[in-house]
């Protein structure tokens, strides 16, 4: 089953230059369930229809939503979390991209999901409502690396670690900020928790996505874990919305 806690850690690194704009039709990266197909013209199908139609009315006005539809073996449970920063406007494009392209890439798949820039989808037959989902996680990095390494590190981790102690003592577990840096440069974090979580396991969420900093950015100039239940990111440029920021 997709979500289920058996399953051992999928990690991916991907090696690419993290761009300054993500076009809003093309996703970060998406998994699909290795299991539990459904048949064309099913409940499944037209459950899963229906949760997609919830969660675009749902999630724009507050940029997340999680619901479930259908009984027994035919139940589909399903969210979607908008990046904090973002308008409702963009948050409803990203949402509306994200449940049509990860159909297209995991046809009757029961389980699946997607990461966009300013959003992330996940649906499955397994209700995975207030558990932390370790079970897939995504790096991205840029390529290019700072100067002096050691001292960066330490102070990227200071930063989302700050963020992180924030956001799970917001009501949208959703935290920005910045330090200065050498030479009048800075550097700026975003954390983020899907809605569902208590405060405490966002906490625990963002917490072990930020030890993953050795594995997955060591002296990048700018990286992101993402994961099904919280995410952080990091930049040496400013790359928040400050306009829809709060």
């Amino acid at each position: 089953m997709y979500f289920s806690k058996p399953f051992s850690l999928l990690c991916l690194i991907s090696f690419f230059l993290l761009l300054h704009t993500v076009h809003c039709a093309d996703p970060l990266y998406h998994f699909c369930s290795t299991k539990d197909n459904y048949t064309d013209k099913s409940s499944y199908g037209s459950n899963l229809n229906g949760l997609i139609n919830l969660l675009h009315t749902k999630v724009p006005p507050t940029g997340f939503g999680f619901g479930s539809t259908g009984k027994g073996q035919d139940r589909v449970n399903g969210l979607a979390l908008c990046r904090g920063d973002v308008s409702k406007s963009d948050c409803k494009t990203c949402v509306t991209n994200a449940t049509k392209v990860i159909r297209e890439h995991c046809p009757r798949n029961k389980g699946a999901i997607i990461w966009y820039d300013n959003c992330m989808f996940k649906y499955s037959n397994v209700e995975f409502f207030g558990d932390i989902d370790n079970g897939f996680k995504v790096y991205l990095y840029n390529v290019e690396e700072v100067d002096d390494p050691k001292p960066f590190n330490e102070k990227t981790k200071r930063l989302l670690s700050l963020l992180a102690s924030k956001a799970y003592g917001s009501p949208v577990l959703f935290a920005t900020g910045e330090q200065e840096l050498k030479g009048s440069k800075k550097l700026y974090g975003l954390v983020q928790c899907t809605r569902d979580l208590s405060q405490t396991d966002c906490k625990k969420c963002l917490d072990g996505a930020i030890s993953e900093l050795p594995k997955c950015c060591d002296g990048k100039r700018g990286g992101r874990v993402i994961g099904g239940s919280c995410n952080f990111r990091y930049e040496l440029y400013p790359f928040v919305n400050v306009e829809n920021n709060s």
